[in-house]
């Protein structure tokens, strides 16, 4: 679980003058949720495994951090605004916490960012967009892992339409060009995110 200490020091480089005590605790709450089996501290804990690996690649790594705390912080799997509910909550909490306005826009765009429906637009989404994919190029054993977490997050969805959505979804990440956009990412996790992705396919 990611640690009260993190959170405290990305709001400090942040230059926030007043978070609220409560936010840490209601936002670790979300991830605990019971319709939740992928999308939980655990995602966040690889994610910012991840993150400490390439921050040296963001331009403003702490809005960076901050994007990937409240990236799935809404989740529900029967709907489908929960980025644009994640990305209004870390605007607001970074203005509530009086983080400039323009860092706490730009923190929304790199929360939308991870709909991955367009290719990212500037450094830092191109490094948080790679950090939430980067279980695409996990060791076989964990991206399997996630494909039952995913699968259990949908367990209300008959399984052949499961089978034909989830493998329409994969397909359309193994079509395109390049599955991740920093060459750090793609020299590490591109060979083995299409190994995995081709596997999964087949399986479906």
């Amino acid at each position: 679980m990611p640690s009260r200490e993190r959170w405290d020091a990305m709001w400090r480089e942040l230059g926030a003058a007043r978070v609220a005590p409560a936010l840490y605790d209601e936002v670790l709450a979300h991830y605990a949720e019971p319709q939740r089996h992928y999308h939980t501290a655990q995602h966040l804990d690889e994610c910012f495994a991840q993150l400490d690996g390439a921050r040296a690649l963001a331009e403003r790594p702490a809005e960076v951090e901050l994007a990937l705390w409240f990236h799935d912080a809404i989740y529900e799997p029967r709907h489908n605004d929960n980025e644009a509910k994640s990305a209004d909550w870390a605007r607001e909490s970074a203005l509530a916490a009086g983080v400039a306005q323009d860092a706490a826009a730009r923190v929304h765009s790199l929360v939308m960012a991870t709909r991955h429906e367009a290719v990212p637009q500037g450094r830092d989404q191109e490094v948080l967009v790679d950090v939430d994919l980067s279980i695409l190029g996990a060791r076989a054993e964990r991206f399997d892992e996630y494909e039952r977490q995913v699968r259990e997050e949908y367990s209300w969805v008959p399984g052949f339409v499961f089978r034909r959505k989830r493998k329409g979804i994969l397909e359309q990440f193994l079509a395109r060009a390049h599955l991740f956009s920093t060459a750090a990412f793609s020299e590490r996790l591109e060979a083995p995110a299409r190994a995995n992705l081709a596997r999964s396919i087949a399986q479906l």
